[in-house]
């Protein structure tokens, strides 16, 4: 089951790169899953989670400019990759499963990036603007990763 829920995260990482980081954060940090003994203890120390929602909070007013590149360009594919990398690993890690949830939140990355990109295409069509198609992305981000890191 673990290894669903660090796919699950991956896709995550693939919609907002640094929403998976700050979920999974916030879960170690308040004892939702163990990862102290691994080499990923780092994720439940306690200013993790606080940079991570930074950070997440940056992601999601950028992503409404118009500037913002897509999360196809290289920089951006990579960054969720890295991202559905540590979110999956570490949920794999608080099972003994690390290189396995690592991969998973790998896989998870990149149909999140490729699937979240073609669905908010055809939402932003269907609204005629791309606003209410990030917003909504936005909220199935967050609400997503809250509802994976709470099952873990």
């Amino acid at each position: 089951m673990l290894l669903a829920f660090a796919f699950l995260i991956g896709i995550v990482a693939g919609l907002r790169a640094m929403t998976a980081p700050a979920a999974v954060a916030w879960g170690a940090a308040l004892g939702w899953f163990d990862v102290s003994q691994t080499s990923l203890a780092f994720m439940g120390f306690k200013w993790t989670p606080w940079v991570f929602t930074l950070l997440a909070i940056v992601e999601l007013i950028t992503d409404q400019l118009p500037s913002t590149p897509s999360r196809k360009v290289p920089v951006q594919f990579s960054a969720r990759i890295v991202m559905g990398a540590l979110t999956g690993a570490t949920i794999g890690a608080s099972g003994g499963l690390l290189v396995g949830g690592l991969i998973a939140g790998v896989i998870g990355a990149i149909v999140g990036t490729l699937g979240g990109a073609a669905a908010r295409g055809r939402l932003a069509a269907a609204f005629g603007k791309d606003a209410p198609a990030a917003i909504t992305e936005d909220i199935i981000a967050v609400v997503g990763a809250l509802l994976i890191v709470g099952a873990v």
